[in-house]
């Protein structure tokens, strides 16, 4: 069985070698990666009140990479965009857009590495019973709002 962490690293492994053989830069392989992103970093960056040069400086990104990716003229590699994601302090999700979480807790996020470690059977049984959790929650909060 192959972690996520492995895939990850196979698919990078595989487009660097790629890249190199065909020049695919062009080609968006992260499309989770959008225009929407400039948006946030924009937000995000005005909320801590940091300059465009502050931003550059904590991310060891170029100030003008960071002025292109809030104007939507160019989309962050994700080592950008992590490096970003530190700087302003939220998860690379959260950067582009994949929650509205801007950070977990750290209790968290150890138990969810651990649960990877788990075998594929127990995982199953914890998410069956998360999920239960997380429906009754979302039925007890509609019901309340009806009223």
């Amino acid at each position: 069985m192959f972690s996520i962490r492995q895939i990850l690293f196979d698919f990078f492994v595989s487009y660097n070698f790629l890249n190199l053989l065909f020049n695919i830069n062009n080609i968006n392989f992260y499309p989770f990666l959008d225009m929407n992103t400039g948006t946030i970093i924009s937000q995000l960056r005005d909320k801590n009140s940091f300059s465009q040069s502050d931003l550059a400086e904590k991310s060891q990104v170029s100030r003008v990479m960071i002025g292109k990716y809030e104007r939507g003229e160019a989309v962050p590699s994700i080592d950008a965009a992590k490096k970003i994601a530190d700087a302003l302090g939220v998860s690379l999700d959260y950067l582009v857009g994949q929650t509205s979480q801007t950070s977990f807790d750290k209790r968290t996020l150890e138990r969810i590495i651990e649960l990877e470690l788990l075998e594929e059977s127990k995982k199953q049984t914890l998410y069956d019973l998360i999920d239960t959790y997380i429906r009754d929650f979302k039925t007890r909060k509609a019901f309340a709002n009806v009223e």
